[in-house]
């Protein structure tokens, strides 16, 4: 089907001809030896297409099982040494683009100094033997996070995965290397989240919606625009699973570890699709109701964001004139 040159690759590779190319491009020299560079690329991609055993991908392409795993342990591993190819923060010439975007997500001037939009999502895994009860979160199902931060494209910008489910979302961004390292955003800038996350001026700043019930029309008004602008990353979140389903829709049957490379891959093929157009709508989940949630405590070098959010709440609901004051507002 792939040397025809005309067959339609999706169904079975959920990518188009032209991404399966810039990827083998991207992963292999052209001398590439062993089984080709393109038959690589081709069994990780059917294997992660299929969410199917080993076995069966070894039958479809007529090789042994241990060559089929062989290889999507190879091809995992090289998909991850390009990631800083697909995956990486802007540069600061191309944030002004990215809060322009914001803006008319939000539908409001106030969000012109928002350049991101961070979440996590809980992903399926068969858990190991030992310590299972760390993997089993708080929906009842073993999983790993992953946490994500996205621009208004959808995006990955960062990705975090790899902490049990059991820990709390606050936990996994005290200890991923964009809160420790104090990488993103810049200063001046905003990140968007949920109820999951605290609100935050520093280390980095997070500004979140005011909890439910909300006291006033002010603050239910910029819980809208916020909640506006902020579903990209769970719409970021929703074709990748949309595209890798087999991966996602259920437990992935093989080691936690290699469960967290899988999944950074699938996100690195997320951003290569969005580079060359093969674009897939995400299919409606349903997802859980927001609940009251409590952040665990650990304040030491944070300063919260509440005063922020309120300038930005008023700013949301002041005259179009009085944005101006937001604007120049020191953050």
């Amino acid at each position: 089907m792939y040397f025809d040159g005309h067959s339609e690759l999706r169904p079975d590779f959920r990518l188009h001809r032209t991404t399966i190319s810039a990827l083998t491009d991207l992963l292999w020299p052209r001398d590439h030896q062993g089984w080709g560079r393109h038959l690589d690329t081709l069994v990780f991609l059917f294997w992660l297409a299929s969410g199917t055993s080993y076995r069966v991908v070894a039958r479809a392409f007529d090789i042994p099982r241990s060559t089929v795993c062989d290889v999507a342990h190879r091809v995992a591993d090289q998909i991850l040494s390009i990631r800083r190819r697909l995956i990486s923060f802007p540069p600061a010439e191309e944030l002004e683009d990215i809060s322009t975007g914001f803006q008319q997500l939000g539908g409001c001037a106030s969000f012109q100094r928002v350049v991101g939009a961070i979440d996590g999502c809980h992903v399926r895994i068969t858990p190991p033997a030992e310590h299972a009860e760390c993997y089993l979160n708080r929906k009842l199902f073993h999983s790993v996070q992953f946490q994500a931060v996205t621009d208004h494209q959808g995006r990955f910008l960062d990705i975090f995965v790899g902490y049990p489910g059991s820990v709390h979302d606050s936990r996994v961004l005290r200890n991923s290397p964009i809160y420790m390292e104090q990488l993103y955003p810049p200063a001046g800038f905003v990140l968007l989240g949920d109820g999951g996350y605290p609100c935050l001026s520093r280390p980095i700043t997070i500004l979140t919606p005011y909890r439910q019930p909300v006291r006033n029309p002010v603050e239910a008004r910029f819980n809208r625009h916020h909640s506006r602008a902020r579903s990209v990353v769970e719409r970021a979140f929703g074709i990748m699973k949309a595209r890798w389903r087999a991966i996602f829709f259920k437990a992935l049957e093989v080691q936690p570890t290699f469960a967290v490379k899988v999944i950074a891959c699938c996100a690195v093929l997320h951003n290569l699709c969005l580079r060359h157009g093969d674009l897939l709508e995400p299919e409606p989940v349903q997802e859980p109701e927001t609940e009251a949630v409590h952040h665990e405590q650990d304040n030491q070098g944070q300063q919260s964001g509440e005063s922020l959010r309120a300038a930005m709440a008023a700013a949301l609901s002041a005259p179009r004139e009085r944005h101006q004051a937001l604007r120049d507002h020191d953050y």
